[in-house]
């Protein structure tokens, strides 16, 4: 059976030519002869070799081997990746080593015995076929690391506020320290963190995320170490860890906060060691990667030692800045609002649509205790409700903030409980409640449970697990309730 590969062979000698042809065709598919070593260049301008057999000596005479050299370096010089086999019938040891020195990967000498050929070129084909796969896996690769690395969301940053971010943003990117950001939820600290990889020398490689915050306890060391097949019940393969996964580029630990104490032990150990041990593994694996961290936790909780790992926290705080929550960057919310118009706009085919002026007097007075995830949703769900080309202050949701928390939401035991916490709030807005009818006073259970879950938002400084928590939701199902009620 024919293996599928294409071979070039060069020599000035006819007889060599149709004799190397009619016995490489039995074993390759594609098999093509040159008898003038000028023609390589356009040969392989035109094709894709995966093995080159060329002699050492073309013309009446010539036996220095000079020649095969030159068109050696010259092919090498054309494609570095090339396999070339040189032939020859005058050579030795010393030659055979010069050709290797020079790039060749094989030696075949004349007169030559077929399985020995068939065997050199078959190896050298394989080769050839290796390296044109893992050449165009490494320019996939790099492709899917532009793409996945870019920062697609642009980063306003012109508020008085945010010059002093901006300022340890400039400084610190083109350093491998590690940076611990702080914040509120939804002010922007993932962005933040690849604004910071775009300005460094790691801008090139890969940037990863890790939302710890929703990563199991159970499944921790096999998504950041990685683990091999048969480690536990269910690896069925190998898997390569988040830590490796971004080796020589910047891993993001979103949520660093809500790490239990147990597990910061284990990522401290890896830091500390700056080497990976794969569970299931017993060797441990080396790792160049940038650490950014970045969570909603205030720093006297994280100074904490009770709550958070004094080592670990020294690891992550090389550099630290806290971004600012967006009430108090005002010049920023009407272009972050209409960067956000535009994009929504784009994507629901409502071109043209803008903000009125009464709505960014209310954007500016309101106090967004969601941060830029609060703007960004009320924005996508106007822009889908909304009927003319302008957007009002009647397109959106945003008395419910205004209103102040006077008490922290107590725990509920069940999903279904969320109303029946709601229901002992006395303090529920009259919009809350239906008109009396004959059958005494109703409640519209809906805007009981998005008036709840935005008060335990606003408790708990829209820090998801807390607010879950104290619901008694898991955090998909406050995810699907906050999406349900545009919150």
């Amino acid at each position: 059976m024919k293996q599928q590969g294409s071979v070039l062979l060069v020599d000035d000698d006819e007889d060599i030519l149709v004799a190397g042809k009619l016995l490489l065709k039995r074993f390759f598919s594609d098999v093509r002869i040159c008898n003038q070593p000028e023609h390589i260049p356009v040969l392989l301008s035109e094709h894709q070799f995966d093995a080159i057999l060329l002699d050492m000596n073309f013309g009446p005479g010539e036996s220095t081997g000079e020649q095969g050299y030159n068109w050696l370096d010259k092919i090498i010089a054309i494609d570095p990746q090339a396999v070339v086999i040189m032939i020859t019938a005058h050579g030795g040891i010393d030659t055979a080593v010069e050709v290797m020195k020079r790039g060749a990967t094989d030696f075949i000498a004349k007169p030559w015995q077929n399985e020995k050929v068939i065997a050199t070129v078959s190896s050298a084909v394989k080769l050839g076929q290796s390296r044109g796969e893992a050449s165009a896996l490494r320019q996939t690769n790099q492709t899917l690391t532009k793409l996945t690395s870019k920062n697609s969301q642009p980063f306003i940053a012109s508020a008085s506020a945010m010059q002093p971010v901006m300022n340890i943003v400039e400084r610190c990117a083109p350093t491998d320290a590690n940076v611990l950001i702080l914040g509120e939820n939804g002010t922007g600290k993932e962005v933040i963190a690849r604004a910071i990889h775009d300005r460094s020398t790691r801008s090139d490689n890969v940037f990863i995320t890790v939302d710890l915050g929703a990563v199991p306890e159970s499944l921790f060391e096999s998504e950041l170490f990685g683990h091999k097949k048969g480690a536990f019940t269910g690896a069925m393969d190998d898997r390569v860890g988040r830590i490796l996964a971004a080796n020589g580029g910047t891993l993001f630990l979103d949520e660093i906060g809500n790490l239990p104490m147990h597990l910061q032990a284990k990522l401290l150990a890896v830091l500390a060691q700056r080497e990976v041990t794969p569970v299931g593994a017993n060797k441990a694996t080396p790792f160049n990667v940038r650490i950014l961290a970045a969570t909603n936790m205030p720093i006297d909780q994280l100074r904490d030692e009770r709550r958070f790992r004094q080592d670990l926290l020294f690891r992550l705080n090389t550099v630290e800045l806290t971004l600012p929550a967006l009430r108090q960057r005002q010049e920023d919310i009407i272009p972050i609002a209409t960067m956000y118009l535009a994009d929504y706009a784009r994507k629901y085919a409502k071109d043209g649509i803008r903000l009125s002026a009464a709505l960014q007097d209310a954007f500016l007075a309101y106090s967004w205790p969601g941060n830029i995830r609060e703007l960004k949703h009320a924005i996508e769900r106007a822009v889908i409700l909304c009927n003319g080309d302008e957007l009002r202050v009647e397109d959106f949701q945003l008395s419910h903030a205004v209103t102040s928390v006077t008490s922290q939401i107590p725990a509920l035991q069940s999903e279904h409980a969320v109303q029946d916490i709601a229901s002992a709030h006395s303090t529920a807005p009259p919009e809350l409640t239906q008109p009396t009818s004959a059958a005494g006073e109703q409640f519209n259970l809906e805007e009981i449970e998005k008036q709840t879950i935005a008060k335990a938002l606003k408790a708990y400084r829209y820090n998801i697990s807390h607010a879950a928590k104290a619901l008694g939701l898991t955090r998909a199902a406050l995810y699907r309730r906050m999406e349900k009620h545009g919150l």
